[in-house]
């Protein structure tokens, strides 16, 4: 009777084999390059996100602040430390699109146009056995890249304060930080898998998944102001902007009346006489609709929410697709 030596020992199954086994062997061994990648960007990352705080930090502490209120600092020091952390977090917020597109997409497609799928599957190994390895090997892999990532970047706008930039719901900083940078890259990642499992095809599921991607963002985008309800001011007209105002989210702005009746905000400037004109329609005040950084948190949550049942239809559907399909291009 043929017995196996170590060496010629199952690798999948052999106990005596340290590390990973089974499927999560062949998860690692196959994307070993893609994970290799993904955990480089994940450290390689956070040593640049910590090291650029330093030295933001240190530029800010040199320039006076915080002894120095932010407002009266330099502005070149001020708009330059604003633009690199601006920058940073635009590069922060595509990486969602680029692991959607590179490892979302691929993972499955590339697969099923080379027959790998089929293969594997005729194995001791069950179709749902291996769809579940493939989806969980994505969304873990995903979310072990970004998480960290996220964290430490709000731990990064935290601690330059007023110089994250004010507009930080149409600005990159939303979309860098947690929750929303893990689950749109969740998201992303669903959707290439689900496009590769109709495409079958590892370029046109790239290709697809960067253009879906980029439209569904931007039409996201569009809807961020419905994520809460804005909070509404009102001061008389021409005095001086209350200072809960600072650094606040503008919505929208008009004049009113004192009942409480709202015009556009440039009803009466292009009479020719704006005070009689104001005056007829009883305009005293200046009002603003706007987010205070306090939304900031439970708006990013909203969103995180929305995005991952969106996540969750797109799995739902990647798994329908292949467990009825053919494993074949």
């Amino acid at each position: 009777m043929t017995t196996l030596t170590p060496s010629e020992a199952d690798p999948y199954t052999d106990p005596r084999r340290r590390g990973p086994r089974g499927l999560l062997w062949l998860m690692v061994r196959v994307h070993r390059i893609a994970l290799l990648t993904c955990l480089a960007v994940a450290v390689l990352g956070a040593a640049w996100i910590v090291y650029q705080r330093g030295a933001m930090l240190d530029t800010l502490h040199a320039a006076g602040w915080p002894g120095k209120p932010a407002d009266t600092l330099d502005g070149e020091v001020a708009n330059r430390v604003t633009n690199r952390f601006n920058s940073y977090a635009n590069t922060l917020a595509f990486l969602p699109t680029v692991l959607g597109v590179v490892l979302g997409a691929s993972l499955i497609a590339s697969d099923l146009e080379h027959g790998t799928a089929r293969l594997v599957t005729t194995q001791s190994v069950s179709r749902d056995r291996w769809l579940r390895a493939k989806l969980g090997f994505a969304l873990t892999v995903v979310t072990v890249t970004t998480v960290p990532l996220s964290l430490l970047f709000g731990w990064w706008r935290d601690s330059v304060g007023p110089f994250a930039g004010t507009d930080w719901l149409h600005d990159p900083v939303f979309e860098a930080g947690a929750p929303v940078l893990v689950t749109t890259a969740l998201f992303t990642t669903s959707l290439g898998l689900a496009i590769g499992a109709l495409t079958r095809r590892v370029v046109s599921a790239m290709v697809l998944t960067f253009v879906t991607s980029w439209v569904a963002l931007t039409v996201a985008d569009v809807f961020k102001n419905r994520l809460a309800t804005p909070r509404r001011i009102s001061f008389p007209l021409g005095a001086d902007q209350p200072a809960v105002l600072d650094h606040v989210v503008q919505v929208d702005q008009w004049v009113g009346t004192g009942s409480g009746k709202l015009y556009g905000y440039g009803t009466c400037v292009s009479d020719a006489s704006p005070e009689a004109c104001r005056a007829r329609l009883g305009i005293v005040n200046s009002v603003w609709d706007y987010f205070g950084d306090d939304q900031r948190l439970g708006m990013q949550w909203t969103a995180a929410g929305v995005l991952l049942a969106a996540s969750a239809v797109l799995v739902t559907l990647f798994l329908t697709r292949l467990r009825r399909a053919p494993l074949t291009s």
